[in-house]
């Protein structure tokens, strides 16, 4: 299990280093087997602005002028099939390092100059694998609040530390992240903090519009709730950064409750539509 250190600080009021509360863990009978960050490696990654984009005649390419949050704008050569004017994206700047130990130079494609490079996450090392749906054929578009120049860390949380742990039968009790924090908790003797999570009910019965059988011996209950005037959207970022981090791939706001509902209760769940 892919722990969040930032989330699980949410949850628990601990400060120590990550390293310290894996270590602790691994007295409790959690076998921990290492503790790693998105942004290891990476450096002098912005948020940029694409002020203008053009077609380059007969290729994929197109020009892009940058905010980066420098007094000049900056000409960026990007053939990604998502980039357009408007949107916030994230650029490495010349000297900086992606995924591989990669270094970012000056440079020019098809005689234009590229002052730096405009970036999908796969570029900055995150597995194919978690890259959200929409985005998994182009470059990563930040939220409209991000700041050029910023560094692009916190809007997608590359700068948590994330605690794998190796959960075994005995403890499928910190199978959640509800489950570890009062595993935290009671090791430094500290509170948890758990969010109330209100239920507007409508007068209808469920009971009025679906009937469930079970059809099997192996499962005792079974509950289903039928929500209506839902628009299937993706998700808001905070959410895609928690699912990203535990290494769940984000698809759309409903699939994507199901999965933190897992994650934060343990709780396996499927949307039908």
């Amino acid at each position: 299990m892919l722990v969040s250190y930032k989330w699980l600080k949410e949850l628990v009021d601990v400060t120590v280093l990550s390293e310290e509360l894996a270590e602790k863990m691994s007295t409790t009978g959690i076998e921990v087997e290492g503790v790693s960050s998105p942004a290891e490696g990476l450096s002098k990654i912005v948020v940029g602005e694409v002020i203008s984009c053009e077609d380059v005649a007969e290729t994929h390419l197109h020009v892009c002028q940058v905010n980066v949050g420098e007094e000049a704008l900056r000409q960026i050569v990007c053939g990604a099939p998502n980039i357009r004017a408007g949107i916030k994206v994230m650029v490495a700047l010349p000297g900086a390092r992606i995924a591989d130990n990669y270094k970012i130079k000056k440079g020019k494609i098809r005689g234009l100059e590229s002052l730096g490079m405009i970036c999908s996450l796969g570029e900055l090392g995150i597995s194919d694998s978690v890259v959200p749906k929409e985005f998994s054929d182009g470059i990563q578009i930040l939220p409209e609040e991000a700041v050029p120049g910023d560094s692009v860390f916190p809007y997608l949380d590359l700068d948590d530390e994330i605690i794998e742990l190796s959960i075994t039968p005995n403890r499928a009790d910190a199978l959640s992240m509800r489950g570890v924090a009062y595993e935290v908790a009671a090791i430094y003797d500290k509170s948890v903090h758990f969010k109330d999570f209100p239920l507007l009910e409508a007068q209808e019965q469920a009971a009025e519009q679906l009937s469930v059988a079970i059809e099997t011996d192996k499962a005792s209950f079974y509950a289903a709730r039928i929500l209506e005037n839902v628009t299937i959207a993706p998700s808001p970022q905070w959410l895609q950064n928690l699912l990203m981090n535990a290494g769940i791939r984000p698809i759309n706001n409903v699939v994507d409750v199901t999965n933190y509902i897992l994650l934060y209760f343990g709780q396996p769940m499927h949307a039908f539509d």
